[in-house]
């Protein structure tokens, strides 16, 4: 089955009634076109991930075939109403782009470094304003590679060049959040982009923390506490939200010194308590200025979901006391739309779910709008056929949760007003 998200106008009247059938859905009205974003407060954003945007598999890898690429990405998220586009641009301590810090990404060309004589990244900031879309630069802050991906990393990788920078571990290879040098990277590279490029905004995900095993870090932990002395140190889990706070300040700091109106956000996990075991303090990121402009959570749970309801978690969000300078969006979760693999099968009660949790979202004020994860959502043919409405279907799920305590608030930010 699948399920629809009707993308109505700029207002928060109560959507035309949904149907079942999707070949019966009536088009909604032409103010739901991207036609003129800039009036519209609501955002109706698109995830696109490295995967989607990937040529490793395609006969040409020329320009002109990412060109068409991403141009058929444009016009069918228009078309359905979106406004915005999150494309990841930097998914393996690489870039879709020309990098001063970074080597060219091994999904432009099947090899990590080699050129592709093309500037993603430009081209597809040069489409989306074309099409009157805002474009916002997602990316992954630590992971260096991920289960053998890629395959293999070129000689000017950071981590590479300075190992020290980085930790190795089973599942792969990821920047340490302690490290100085690593956060300065990061920071620098999220600055070239904010100078170099007409984005209106830089995303961070859910990956930060690889784990919560001690010994990832001990021997970082250790020198912290032999430098400062025990009695004066932050237990294990503090110092680790500590780090992701120290860079999370920095990079909101650094976007706004190049440009003020280009916006920095992020998207958690869903479950708040998840986020613990990332170390990714949300809710100071929530409700402490300074940090983000924006927060969109994965809300990617169904409506009946035994363990947590979408509302459920929806509220424990809203229930914030968010700060006047944060805005909140939500993420939805379209891969698991007529998906019978998740949240116990509750997917399959409806073909409806997704626009019953759209509904949701546009009657809640401290929503300012969603994220949809991910375009293959809307890549069956199918959703060729009906303007303005969204079609959910995915068959891959590349988020991943892990079950903690939460236990930071704002005491341990280091951002000031």
């Amino acid at each position: 089955m699948l399920s629809v998200i009707c993308i109505s106008s700029f207002t928060r009247e109560k959507p035309p009634k949904k149907q079942n059938d999707i070949n019966n859905i009536a088009a909604l009205s032409s103010k739901a076109t991207a036609d003129t974003p800039e009036s519209d407060e609501e955002m109706r954003g698109v995830w696109v991930s490295y995967m989607e945007l990937s040529m490793e598999n395609e006969s040409s890898k020329t320009q002109k075939a990412f060109e068409d690429k991403f141009t058929e990405i444009v016009q069918k998220c228009r078309e359905s109403g979106f406004n915005t586009l999150i494309v990841q641009v930097r998914p393996f301590c690489d870039a879709l782009y020309k990098s001063s810090y970074f080597p060219w990404s091994h999904i432009l060309t099947g090899t990590q470094g080699e050129n592709p004589q093309y500037d993603a990244l430009q081209i597809m900031c040069d489409i989306c304003k074309e099409n009157n879309l805002k474009i916002h630069a997602w990316i992954n802050p630590y992971r260096v590679s991920s289960n053998k991906t890629p395959k293999k990393l070129s000689d000017n990788n950071p981590y590479i060049k300075n190992s020290e920078i980085g930790i190795k571990t089973d599942n792969g290879i990821f920047l340490d959040p302690s490290n100085e040098t690593a956060q300065q990277l990061i920071s620098d590279g999220v600055k070239e982009i904010a100078e170099n490029y007409d984005v209106d905004g830089i995303q961070f995900d859910d990956y930060f923390y690889p784990t919560k095993n001690e010994s990832f870090d001990k021997k970082q932990y250790e020198a912290y506490i032999e430098k400062y002395g025990k009695e004066n140190c932050m237990s294990l889990d503090n110092w680790r939200m500590q780090n992701v706070n120290t860079l999370i300040c920095k990079v909101y700091r650094t976007i706004k010194s190049v440009d003020s109106s280009v916006e920095f956000g992020i998207s958690p996990q869903g479950n708040i308590g998840n986020n613990d075991g990332l170390y990714a303090d949300v809710k100071s990121w929530c409700t402490c200025k300074g940090f983000a402009d924006y927060i969109c959570p994965q809300i990617y749970f169904s409506l009946e979901n035994p363990a947590l309801t979408f509302e459920d978690c929806l509220n424990s969000w809203t229930s914030l006391d968010f700060d006047e300078n944060v805005k909140l969006y939500v993420g939805l979760g379209g891969y698991k739309a007529g998906n019978g693999e998740y949240d116990e099968e509750t997917w399959l009660s409806s073909d409806s779910i997704l626009a019953d949790e759209y509904d949701i979202l546009r009657n809640n004020k401290s929503v300012r709008g969603f994220m949809l994860y991910s375009y293959s959502c809307l890549e069956n043919d199918t959703a060729k056929k009906v303007r303005y409405n969204t079609y959910i279907e995915s068959t891959e799920n590349q988020r991943h949760e892990i079950v903690g305590t939460f236990h930071s608030h704002c005491e341990y930010h280091i951002c000031t007003d």
